[in-house]
């Protein structure tokens, strides 16, 4: 019996999120510390192809459950492979990513799933997809996943390195001129990534002069990020997630559990904090000093985050 694995990493947006929407660039690195693996053995003559993923209690079958997202994404990738016939596979997905938390689980199990699909199906590693194809089938799940995704989450996940992304462009890998480190905690509050996207559409459509020119302020200081991120300026990273985070505000995506943390992460020494992802739940990121990055994620911990995850973005 032929056992093939795969994994995709997490993911934070730094800087941009839901302007990024809007045309605006936006800033994600992948978070290695977390990661979904997707195991696939083969079944018995007959069995057809199964998915589960014991974590969120699915179980679902490629025939029955056509536009389930699992399912989606395995079948995406066998027409991708020209497989035409369905194949007797066990699919296993496991996680360590936060579900609804705007690290990216649905693209990384999406992205496991996929390479897995397609390393099983064609062990020649010469006749595996680039990356190009696996984050264009991953994208296509994502639309089941979010009402209007801007194609960050897969784009990042699928690449596994820091990407400038603006939507209907291809994504701009950079390099990162010295390393920095985050502190990432988990609110415990679960957050519709749709849910919030539609509400932040509706308020634009109701008044998108205003919304237009925070989506401006939020680009603006996407592209400061950037600059100091590519020329080693780690310490210009914290003022500008705090201003981040006023524009957010402004969006009416925070949350006074987000609000609460991120105090707590900068009384602890954090030179700045804001929501990663969707916002109204979900994860806080912190850009901490190393010798400061424990005392930080201590201080989450006791003031209730459901998790601290520390991690070095850069080498």
């Amino acid at each position: 019996m032929t056992t093939t694995t795969a994994t995709a990493p997490g993911k934070v947006i730094l800087f941009g999120e839901h302007a990024v929407v809007y045309g605006r660039a936006a800033i994600a690195v992948p978070v290695a510390k977390v990661k979904a693996t997707v195991t696939l053995t083969d079944a018995p003559a007959g069995a057809g192809c199964t998915i589960a993923a014991p974590d969120i209690g699915a179980h679902v079958s490629l025939s029955d459950h056509p536009q389930d997202p699992l399912a989606l994404a395995v079948r995406l990738a066998l027409e991708e492979a020209g497989l035409q016939a369905e194949p007797d596979w066990q699919l296993t997905v496991r996680s360590d990513i936060p579900i609804a938390g705007g690290m990216g689980s649905g693209a990384a199990v999406s992205a496991a799933l996929v390479k897995a699909a397609f390393a099983h199906s064609e062990p020649d590693a010469c006749a595996q997809p680039d990356a190009g194809t696996v984050n264009r089938i991953v994208y296509e799940v994502e639309k089941l996943h979010h009402a209007n995704p801007s194609g960050i989450d897969n784009t990042v996940v699928v690449y596994a390195q820091p990407v400038w992304f603006v939507r209907g462009q291809p994504p701009l890998r950079f390099d990162i001129a010295s390393p920095f480190h985050l502190v990432i905690a988990d609110t415990g509050i679960a957050s519709s990534t749709a849910a919030v996207v539609s509400d932040v559409r509706r308020a634009w459509e109701s008044d998108r002069l205003s919304y237009e020119e925070i989506f401006d302020g939020i680009g603006e200081t996407a592209a400061a990020a950037r600059r100091a991120i590519v020329s080693g300026n780690v310490d210009a990273l914290g003022p500008l997630m705090r201003a981040n985070q006023r524009l957010l505000r402004r969006l009416d995506v925070s949350a006074p559990e987000l609000e609460r943390l991120i105090a707590v992460a900068e009384e602890a020494g954090s030179a700045g904090a804001k929501l990663s992802g969707a916002g109204r739940g979900g994860n806080l990121i912190a850009v901490v000093e190393y010798q400061k990055v424990e005392a930080v994620q201590e201080a989450l911990l006791a003031a209730g985050a459901a998790g601290a995850v520390i991690t070095q973005v850069g080498s």
